[in-house]
């Protein structure tokens, strides 16, 4: 949760909002909103199905080249 503002910011200071950024592990449910709210395009917990995961990455690709 302190992490993903600053990458988000460094990003931004690079002009490379482009970039998807993606976070995993042990996050609190309660964590979710604020995460996507600063930029993250999927969360990713224990457990995740990698072929779930790698589709879910894939769509969001897909629909941020259509939107280009």
């Amino acid at each position: 949760k302190t992490l993903l503002p600053q990458l988000m910011q460094a990003l931004h200071n690079l002009g490379r909002e482009d970039i998807m950024v993606v976070v995993g592990g042990v996050i609190p449910a309660q964590d979710y909103d604020f995460l996507f709210e600063q930029g993250a395009s999927a969360i990713f917990g224990p457990g995740t199905v990698i072929p779930v995961a790698a589709q879910r990455i894939l769509d969001e690709l897909i629909e941020r080249i259509a939107t280009e």
